[in-house]
């Protein structure tokens, strides 16, 4: 069964960090983008990150740059999202997602095959 688990969200005070893990089952990250997404309720979904296969293609949503890093092991067949610098405005259902990509990434959800169940991120003091 393909699956992709977050976890790693949680409660958080202003400016602390958090790091999100999307480990993949039933199929390997190998030539795979992973793209995190979020969504605040009333909100639409935000692309807020994406990765390419080999690190060489990342991207990231003007609120989140230079506070938010994208890697991957992919030997561990797992994403990373480390949050740094939390704002209550980061508080959101945070999403991976995967999708077969030669080595690029892309902050648009329709193009990802494969999404995650989601884990919650709470910025609040």
């Amino acid at each position: 069964q393909v699956q992709l688990v977050e976890s790693g969200g949680g409660l958080v005070q202003p400016g602390g960090s958090l790091r999100l893990s999307c480990a993949a089952s039933g199929f390997t990250l190998d030539y795979y983008a992973i793209g995190w997404f979020r969504q605040a309720p009333g909100k639409e979904r935000e692309g807020v990150s994406c990765i390419s296969y080999s690190d060489g293609v990342t991207y990231y949503a003007d609120s989140v740059k230079g506070r938010f890093t994208s890697s991957r092991d992919n030997a561990k067949n797992t994403a990373y999202l480390q949050m740094n610098s939390l704002k209550p405005e980061d508080t959101a259902v945070y999403y991976c997602a995967a999708f077969w990509a030669v080595d690029t990434c892309t902050p648009r959800g329709i193009e990802y095959d494969y999404w995650g169940q989601g884990t919650q991120v709470t910025v609040s003091s």
